[in-house]
């Protein structure tokens, strides 16, 4: 089975500050991509022009992730079909992944050598109890609602940063709990610790007489299970983000991303996305972030590979551990028994189960837009591009031509994200450095499919820890590059902020 990753398209990085040669890495790697003719990126650069005519809907705009996109459906299984384009053939393989993205772990030694190697810590026991449906996780509702899509990362000041990467903000593991609070353990070991949240509201007075209320959180680990926390412990809560349209993201040629940063801000409109760089444990050279909040993560493979290590416990070849993320400290679980074993390319997960697994998340369908030429859908949109959202939420790219790879090749897709690092400002700021983005930067978010998070996850919590109660809560948190977009969202006239909504609740 062929599978895609970014990983072998990345023309990343900032070519002259790393002196990387992007032909020699492209050569290095074996990429099966088809190069653009100066006649098809001419034509690239003319269709994914913002439009600035809002009467009617722009050719195409209905289908998402172009031929990838399929039906919307009106059930909590809108974000489960695969590709629309996909193969009879490739959709067993996707069927095959799904099984595996459910399965639940048991712990070793087991008799069930296919699924043994849980934990020891775990903060849940298959890639679906974070992703229900495929949505978007959320934070507890209440002292008796389960945390289990909710996660804390955790570093420490210090580390050595790569030397291929500049601008690199190195931090290190907690020495007792290491880069993730895993809040469940298997039998005769302790939890790490539980999460608790506790909110300050705050009332927003907008235009017209209207009002809208925020909350803001304070984060605590408490039943801390291996001694003290590090004085210096930085904190970072992160809700499981939606899954569709993954695939297409990382066929998002790197150049067009990295054409889009202006870190000094050179423009002068005060909007200064920065390309997210680190270094691919599959490639061993610098590549370009595309997933995770904070984009720390360089393709859907290798976002699933830490993910199976930090969420579940789960080795793969990538983070061959068996023990977890369990540190030094934790010797009772790095001695406990694990799921390595040769038949698994000596890990818990075989490289095989890895890529299908990666497959199925890359191959998850964006339903296609609803009320697309609603009058005030169109009138929403139009609003939000004169706001200037545009200027984070990119709307629309053209994928790679990818040989083999026909359900994100060569798509012309609305997935309205730079893929970029902005400073959000204060009041969204984790203070946790992750690669090169500082504690106020965060990965702009793709918004297709936002519309939907209620149907899907029975829920409109938003943001990176789900404080937004709503669509309009999460537009009046942005800061920093953000706030005087949000200001002018505070100021419109009420019919206008709620055409803004209506057209997000279309994507």
């Amino acid at each position: 089975m062929h599978l895609y990753t970014s990983l072998t398209l990345t023309l990343l990085l900032c070519f002259a500050s790393h002196q990387v040669d992007a032909d020699q890495v492209l050569h290095d790697l074996h990429l099966p991509i088809t190069p653009r003719t100066a006649d098809e990126t001419a034509r690239i650069a003319v269709i994914t022009q913002p439009t600035t005519h809002f009467t009617a809907p722009e050719q195409f705009e209905t289908n998402q992730a172009g031929a990838a996109t399929v039906r919307p459906r009106d059930t909590t299984h809108a974000f489960s079909q695969p590709s629309g384009n996909i193969s009879f053939e490739k959709e067993l393989d996707f069927k095959v992944g799904n099984g595996l993205f459910k399965k639940l772990w048991v712990s070793s030694p087991s008799s069930t050598l296919a699924s043994d190697g849980l934990g020891p810590l775990y903060n849940a026991r298959s890639c679906q109890r974070c992703h229900l449906k495929d949505g978007r996780g959320h934070p507890p509702k209440g002292p008796g609602d389960s945390a289990v899509s909710m996660l804390l990362r955790v570093s420490i000041p210090g580390g050595t940063p790569p030397k291929a990467i500049s601008d690199y903000l190195a931090t290190q593991p907690d020495p007792n709990y290491g880069e993730q609070i895993q809040d469940f353990s298997v039998a005769g070991h302790a939890s790490e610790g539980q999460i608790a949240i506790t909110y300050t509201e705050t009332e927003i007075a907008l235009s017209d007489g209207e009002t809208a209320r925020l909350r803001a959180p304070r984060y605590a680990i408490t039943e801390p299970g291996y001694g003290p926390l590090h004085p210096d412990i930085m904190v970072s809560p992160r809700i499981a983000p939606q899954m569709i349209g993954l695939g297409l993201l990382d066929a998002i040629p790197a150049a067009d991303i990295l054409a889009l940063a202006d870190p000094d801000d050179a423009d002068g409109d005060g909007i200064s996305g920065r390309a997210q760089i680190v270094m691919s444990r599959a490639h061993g050279v610098p590549m370009l972030g595309r997933f995770g909040l904070k984009a720390g993560q360089p393709s859907v493979l290798e976002q699933s590979a830490a993910a199976f290590l930090g969420d579940i416990g789960i080795s793969s070849t990538l983070f061959p551990d068996g023990h977890g993320e369990c540190t030094d400290a934790q010797e009772a679980c790095r001695a406990a028994p694990d799921g390595n074993t040769p038949a698994h390319d000596n890990a818990e997960i075989s490289d095989e189960g890895l890529a299908l697994v990666a497959f199925y998340a890359s191959n998850l369908g964006v339903p296609a837009r609803r009320n697309v030429d609603d009058p005030e859908v169109l009138r929403g949109k139009q609003v939000f591009y004169e706001t200037g959202c545009i200027a984070c939420h990119t709307p629309k790219f053209v994928t790679h031509r990818i040989e083999g790879q026909p359900e994100q090749s060569f798509q012309l897709i609305w997935p309205y994200t730079d893929m970029l690092l902005h400073d959000m400002g204060p009041d969204l700021a984790d203070n946790r450095p992750e690669a090169r983005a500082t504690g106020r930067e965060w990965r702009t978010p793709p918004l297709w499919g936002i519309g939907l998070t209620e149907t899907v996850s029975g829920h409109t919590y938003f943001l990176h820890d789900g404080r937004a109660r709503s669509l309009l809560e999460a537009v009046l948190w942005h800061g920093g590059e953000a706030e005087p977009h949000k200001q002018r969202v505070i100021d419109m006239p009420s019919a206008d902020r709620a055409a803004l909504i209506k057209f997000l609740e279309s994507l």
